[in-house]
């Protein structure tokens, strides 16, 4: 791999492949399970990463985190997926500072989604949270901005209808099935995967094509039989696979394997097959579309179809957008209290310092001077003052560079200006969200 000259400090990237730009073969390459992911997050951390989150889903992989350079971040990335720098460097996108905040809040309300209002990756992302709190590899800054994006999130599906009726790719899977297959409800459908895409597709089979010929077959049987009891479906033995695949008319694959788990072998060759592949990485053989009665459909196809939820959505966007925009202000404000967190601290210390001394005065006047109460009023007022200064900081009408410079010469309290605190929390963050 190329060497890079590093820089000392850190930046916030936001690097990744989606289906913007990879098609889902090469999605697949840069996809990581769960122990890819815990390998991953380990690396980071003996590489002295100091906060870091990934998010692997069908649509996307993603790290957002902290680096010298964003070779670091596609470094980590490459080493534990099948997908290589050349690939990276042809189909990946790289974020930084604001844009990489701003990307981060699209994504997690839906609006990076394949399809439009699709808000499965919020839990995708409170999940990568997880993982990476128990890693130690979230700091300050990315425990806050996950919160926000996480906020946004829900005030965008509440507050807009940005979700509204059914679309996603479960669902588009089923609007395909019953536009194309006639006599859907005789039909014999066979669905491979217990998964979260594989339970939702089931669910809406049954709900809308009103099939009593669906069988469900998963590696672990009792996962199956979980989702059948709910939904009154039939369960077959993994070993039955192949008997299955010779008797069903339509087939979906959703499962999680790395390598394909239907192929050409599999199937017969003058068989009438529809076959609707929901993984990623790809699970089914493209080889199977040489035998001239199968059909296979992948989901890169299903979300590129056109209707009139996903229309309506789209009438959404600026009432999200909007509220993206909302919640981006609030965690700025935040970032610039943190900027002057130097100076609140030097004001503190200040006023505790005169507090003390008045404490003392008192003390030596009076036989009766009770230190603890003082100690404990002294606090409260202290903290009083304090927070009424923060509070002002934050109002967009007041000169916070002025208001600093005359409170620092009222109460000599030296340098802490915001020149010197964006320097600061640059210095650690290196985040410009103006």
């Amino acid at each position: 791999m190329e060497n890079f000259n590093l820089s000392q400090t850190t930046t916030f990237y936001a690097l990744g492949v989606s289906y913007k730009k990879a098609d889902a073969a090469c999605r697949g390459k840069f996809s990581l399970n769960s122990k890819a992911q815990s390998d991953l997050l380990a690396q980071a951390k003996n590489e002295g990463i100091a906060a870091l989150i990934v998010i692997s889903t069908c649509n996307r992989t993603e790290i957002y985190g902290f680096a010298r350079h964003p070779y670091e971040l596609i470094k980590l990335l490459c080493e534990n997926t099948k997908g290589s720098v050349e690939e990276f460097q042809q189909t990946g996108y790289i974020y930084k500072n604001k844009g990489a905040v701003d990307h981060f809040f699209r994504v997690g309300s839906g609006l990076d989604s394949q399809i439009l209002g699709d808000f499965e990756i919020i839990g995708q992302i409170k999940t990568a949270f997880n993982n990476s709190k128990q890693s130690g590899l979230v700091n300050t800054f990315l425990d806050r901005l996950i919160n926000a994006v996480i906020q946004t999130s829900k005030r965008v599906k509440t507050e807009t209808g940005i979700s509204c009726g059914a679309a996603s790719v479960s669902f588009a899977a089923v609007r395909y099935i019953m536009a194309s297959v006639p006599e859907i409800g005789s039909k014999k459908i066979l669905l491979l995967g217990t998964g979260k895409i594989g339970r939702n597709t089931c669910q809406n089979l049954v709900k809308h094509s009103k099939n009593a010929g669906i069988t469900l077959i998963n590696r672990t049987k009792n996962k199956a039989e979980a989702l059948a009891g709910k939904l009154d479906i039939t369960v077959r033995d993994y070993t039955e696979l192949p008997k299955e695949l010779q008797q069903c008319d339509i087939l979906i694959v959703a499962t999680g394997a790395e390598q394909p788990t239907i192929s050409k072998r599999m199937l017969e060759s003058n068989k009438t097959l529809l076959i609707l592949d929901l993984s990623v990485p790809r699970n089914v053989d493209p080889n199977v579309q040489e035998l001239s009665g199968v059909t296979l459909i992948h989901m890169d196809c299903l979300s590129q179809m056109k209707d009139d939820t996903l229309e309506k959505r789209k009438q959404h966007i600026p009432a999200a957008e909007a509220v993206i925009e909302d919640m981006k202000m609030e965690f700025n404000t935040w970032m610039n209290t943190r900027q002057y967190a130097p100076f609140l601290q030097a004001l503190k210390a200040k006023l505790n310092d005169i507090a003390a001394a008045e404490a003392a005065v008192q003390k030596r006047k009076s036989i009766n001077f009770d230190q603890v109460q003082a100690d404990a009023v002294n606090s409260r007022i202290v903290q009083k003052i304090t927070s009424h200064f923060a509070s002002y900081l934050k109002n967009d009408d007041c000169s916070i560079e002025e208001s600093i410079q005359f409170m620092q010469k009222v109460f000599q309290l030296g340098q802490y200006g915001p020149e010197k605190n964006n320097s600061a929390f640059e210095e650690k963050y290196h985040i410009n969200l103006s």
